[in-house]
């Protein structure tokens, strides 16, 4: 009696669950820090440097887009099996030290004042290698040391060390880079180290195997086809793919930043963090009063909102009030995520959670890359405030699409493991 009285009422009181949010922290702060200041290091070189026009500059962002999604295509189903496969904190220790191997890289040029495109764009794209093999991992980490009926409330609070980290890791990029360009790159190469030195210390989280090892190939498939096969999960990966791949308009924030609403790279990195100081301020309140009514529905309001809050910022000439419409699109979007976050978490076999969540990846990575590309491409030919205003009425629409053509979305009432192994037709229990 005295053992269950002991339990743990919050995933906080588990030490292991602490070293992995602080962790989390710490990565995204450093990797989406960089991800920044490499777009603006990309306009501002092909600005200054090469003496790109604006809409030629654009492009090269949606360019630099298209760098970092192709090693993330190539990898992301070696990354999910391996992280079935190997003792997932290693996974994650081999992703950080080479991430911060770049970072190191990165800080080591920009001080020798030797940058230029092809090289951003090299860095770009290993950084986006380093990065794949680390989330997949990752998210695989908290149902092998959280309980589950404590993984919601984890969830929430990891999206709070992702948002969180997204707030303050631009701020403070764009706020340092304004010192010495190097200086961030610097400080996020060391970040990451300590993140891979707290994996290192939980406890060893190797998946558990069913029978002997498969072929790799055959275990990238399998995982393919669990989410092809169950419709609910297909429909939320697949949805937030396209709505995101319409509706990004995060690659075309130094070119507000610099040339719209001129307020340099300090004020790059506030707005970069805005979408995030909204998905943090969500997230929080999640963790505290998850909800288990109507996700479906709630999930596809979310994402308009996401899509009408991007048309809107393309709108704005106020820094505050694009401050302001950022800020509702991440909280939109967080909205979203932890609706997919955690269906695929509470009802994916543990033994093919790494792979799940790869594919998960995937899909965000793509509609983030390959939203960049295309609103440089349409930036190019019909200037940057039509192409991402036009991108937020895409994402309506295919909101509008998706609800028709995956009925069980609209349907969905609960996170009950039902809406994605139903082999009867039986209504899932309200």
């Amino acid at each position: 009696m005295t053992e269950t009285l002991a339990e743990p009422t919050s995933p906080l009181q588990i030490p292991d669950y602490r070293r992995l949010w602080l962790a989390r922290f710490l990565a995204v702060f450093s990797t989406i820090s960089m991800v920044v200041l490499i777009g603006y290091q990309t306009y501002d070189v092909a600005r200054d440097d090469y003496g790109m026009d604006p809409a030629a500059a654009a492009f090269m962002l949606g360019l630099l887009g298209l760098a970092q999604f192709v090693p993330l295509f190539l990898l992301t189903p070696l990354a999910g099996a391996a992280a079935d496969r190997f003792d997932r904190r290693h996974v994650v220790l081999f992703a950080n030290l080479a991430d911060s191997a770049i970072a190191l890289a990165l800080g080591a040029i920009t001080l020798l004042d030797a940058m230029t495109l092809p090289l951003l764009f090299v860095l770009a794209a290993a950084h986006g290698g380093a990065r794949v093999f680390n989330g997949p991992a990752l998210s695989a980490i908290a149902p092998n040391v959280v309980p589950p009926p404590l993984l919601p409330r984890a969830i929430a609070l990891s999206s709070i060390a992702w948002q969180v980290g997204s707030v303050i890791g631009p701020a403070a990029g764009g706020g340092m880079f304004a010192v010495h360009a190097s200086l961030p790159y610097f400080v996020s190469s060391a970040m990451l180290l300590v993140s891979g030195l707290l994996i290192s210390r939980i406890r060893p989280v190797r998946a558990l195997q069913e029978g002997p090892p498969a072929h790799p190939l055959k275990r990238i498939t399998e995982g393919f086809s669990f989410v092809w096969k169950e419709r609910f999960l297909l429909g939320c990966i697949s949805l937030d793919l396209f709505a995101v791949l319409l509706g990004s308009a995060t690659a075309m924030l130094p070119v507000f930043a610099r040339d719209i609403l001129q307020v340099g790279p300090e004020g790059l990195g506030i707005m970069r963090g805005a979408p995030a100081a909204g998905a943090a301020l969500v997230a929080l309140w999640l963790s505290f009063k998850p909800f288990n009514t109507n996700v479906g529905p709630k999930m596809l309001w979310a994402v308009v909102a996401f899509g009408a809050a991007t048309a809107a910022f393309a709108l704005s000439r106020n820094f505050w009030l694009s401050l302001a419409l950022l800020a509702v699109l991440g909280a939109a979007d967080m909205f979203s995520v932890f609706i997919r976050n955690s269906l695929i978490q509470l009802n994916t076999p543990d033994t093919m959670r790494g792979r799940v969540s790869a594919i998960s990846g995937l899909a965000i990575s793509a509609s983030n890359e390959l939203g960049e590309l295309r609103a440089g491409l349409l930036a190019g030919i019909m200037g940057v405030t039509a192409a991402v205003a036009i991108g937020g009425v895409g994402a309506i629409v295919v909101t509008a699409v998706w609800a028709v053509i995956f009925p069980e979305l609209r349907k969905a009432r609960t996170f009950a493991p039902t809406y994605l192994h139903q082999d009867s037709a039986k209504e899932p229990a309200a």
